[in-house]
């Protein structure tokens, strides 16, 4: 076996060498009169071939495991994802795609902001103000060609938003990547769910067409999904797990400059669809 990493966009130094396994099914002998065959890989920012690999990925659906997909959606979202930029403060350059800005990211053109407060604490005590808002987009505020030429406003808002959810919502999401500072892949990573990556493609995410061609049958069941670079990737699953969860790129500049989010899934009626209590030897910050 071969393999050799994929990157796109602004990546900085990284060892592109191919590495090599070998995988034996059978007791050695059985093999060695065997001619080798040594696969030919993609150049490492290939993104048709790592889009086309993706899309052949499915889970068993069989009886002992079966792919529990969200059939009908409660709460549909589109969110774009992406870099975007930050007016420097004034009287001081930046080390940024211009010499009065830098680099930021978002999501739906919001970068997160870490509060000095634990957002889960605050949702468990109730005393969310001043910690976050409810009120992070569903879609974008300006739609525009996300995959054609940026807009000329490329700055984006910050803030400490959050989409709460009634416990077992069944939610689709529609992630979205821009060409604002380039198209690139983002591995996008949601704690506390597994979620069904039901469709994906390249260019803007047509809602009149596209859910069509879904696969809501034996779709691979995930928590981390890449967003094709200029494409758009679909995902669902049910808000099962009360709590406050994190969706964020998993690289880790892009999450440092505010590509990331929070769900907050309240408690369901039932003793175990409650969020259990802090430990009583938590860390105080």
């Amino acid at each position: 076996m071969l393999a050799r990493p994929y990157a796109t966009g602004r990546v900085g130094t990284y060892d592109n060498t191919t590495v090599a396994a070998i995988l034996e099914y059978a007791p050695a002998g059985h093999i060695k009169s065997r001619p080798l065959l040594w696969p030919t890989l993609p150049v490492f920012n290939d993104t048709a071939f790592a889009a086309n690999y993706s899309a052949k990925l499915r889970s068993l659906a069989s009886a002992d495991y079966s792919a529990r997909v969200p059939m009908r959606v409660d709460r549909p979202f589109f969110f774009t994802v992406g870099l975007g930029t930050t007016p420097c403060p004034t009287y001081q350059g930046c080390n940024g795609p211009t010499n009065d800005s830098k680099f930021s990211a978002s999501m739906n053109n919001v970068s997160f902001n870490m509060p000095t407060t634990a957002l889960l604490i605050a949702h468990y005590d109730g005393n969310t103000a001043g910690v976050y808002t409810s009120d992070f987009p569903t879609t974008p505020s300006e739609p525009f060609n996300y995959t054609g030429t940026p807009p000329n406003n490329t700055n984006v808002s910050n803030g400490t938003k959050v989409v709460v959810l009634p416990y077992n919502t069944s939610v689709e999401v529609v992630l979205q990547d821009t060409s604002i500072q380039g198209a690139e892949s983002h591995p996008l990573h949601l704690h506390g769910f597994d979620f069904f990556v039901v469709g994906q493609g390249a260019g803007n995410y047509d809602p009149s067409s596209h859910p069509a061609g879904f696969n809501l049958l034996d779709p691979v069941q995930r928590n981390t999904v890449g967003v094709p670079a200029g494409g758009w990737v679909a995902i669902r699953f049910f808000a099962d797990n009360p709590g406050v969860w994190f969706m964020h790129c998993h690289l880790e500049v892009h999450t440092s400059w505010g590509l990331k989010m929070a769900w907050v899934v309240n408690d369901g009626p039932l003793p175990h669809q409650k969020l259990m209590p802090p430990p009583s030897d938590l860390p105080k910050c």
